[in-house]
């Protein structure tokens, strides 16, 4: 699939974070101080989320600009170590729409939904204490470096056509500067189709370009499920290029065991149960139930934007 031909706004798709020193961090509870990383331990790849759980777990920097705190450690245990994401749930800012200091417990729960339909799309996360209290833990996923850009998956882009080219879905017109409007497209990629459902099922109300990380191989995963799982529709997203087409053989079949999967006494349902309200698990069952009714993939319903803003 070759990519479109892009206006200046160009690519969508996630770029490495900047990671700034934890003494240039913003306030939090307690203090930080920072620390070189340790030589000797062995790199880890593609960490349990065991790993992440019973590691120790060391600050060594913050990603600035997001919207609650969100700090760069790594994790040792058993002489191996591994880069990852600590957001404390000290550091999560109230929301008008969701209980608060509840963000980090969504975060898990969607990376529970995400490992139970077998996808692979969201980096191991766990709950777990550290060192500003409780806090979602997960795995740094490292960009590709230069030398495999052609590696790197096209997923979003806005382009000048009206209609989208091959290999490509429509998601809307978006302006792009006074006068100026463009289509946003999202690729026709199977990966990407498998988000679509997921996000779905856990109704995101936060999937931007952004939210999807780049990986090494041409993967890619999906991070930031803090604003999930609400018991009331919130599904805001850029994945709109199948709504209301039928859902592939795959996600029914998928569905279909996770709504077994959600069944009261099998181990799934009883984790959620631990991190999301029972409203908001009843909640959950009721959109697999309707999406294995439909058969189709969802339509924005009208009562709530569709789109996240800003987008990227």
């Amino acid at each position: 699939m070759s990519a479109p031909e892009r206006i200046p706004t160009g690519r969508l798709s996630a770029v490495d974070p900047v990671v700034e020193p934890v003494e240039a961090a913003g306030p939090l509870p307690g203090s930080v101080v920072q620390q070189p990383p340790r030589s000797g331990p062995e790199r880890a790849r593609g960490v349990s989320a065991a790993f992440l759980a019973d590691g120790e777990l060391t600050v060594r920097g913050r990603i600035p600009d997001a919207s609650n705190a969100v700090l760069y450690c790594t994790v040792e245990h058993g002489g191996r170590t591994t880069a990852c994401v600590y957001k404390p749930v000290a550091g999560e800012r109230p929301l008008w729409d969701f209980p608060d200091g509840t963000l980090a417990q969504r975060e898990v729960a969607a990376y529970e939904i995400s490992r139970a339909c077998g996808w692979d799309l969201i980096p191991a996360t766990v709950l777990r204490d550290g060192p500003y209290g409780t806090g979602m833990v997960q795995e740094w996923i490292e960009a590709p470096d230069d030398s495999a850009e052609d590696e790197i998956p096209e997923l979003l882009a806005l382009v000048a056509d009206a209609e989208p080219g091959p290999g490509w879905k429509a998601v809307g017109f978006a302006e792009t500067g006074p006068g100026r409007t463009a289509l946003l497209v999202h690729a026709d990629d199977p990966r990407l189709r498998r988000l679509a459902v997921l996000d779905a099922v856990i109704n995101n109300g936060d999937r931007k370009g952004g939210h999807l990380l780049p990986a090494v191989g041409g993967r890619f995963f999906a991070i930031d499920h803090g604003v999930t799982f609400h018991a009331e529709d919130k599904l805001r997203t850029l994945l709109w290029g199948w709504a209301g087409e039928p859902l592939t053989d795959e996600a029914l079949e998928v569905l279909r065991g996770l709504q077994e999967a959600l069944e009261d006494g099998v181990p799934l349902a009883a984790r959620l149960a631990e991190l999301i309200t029972d409203a908001e698990f009843e909640a959950l069952r009721a959109r697999v139930a309707g999406l294995l009714r439909t058969g189709r993939h969802p339509e924005p319903s009208g009562q709530w934007p569709a789109i996240p803003w800003p987008p990227v």
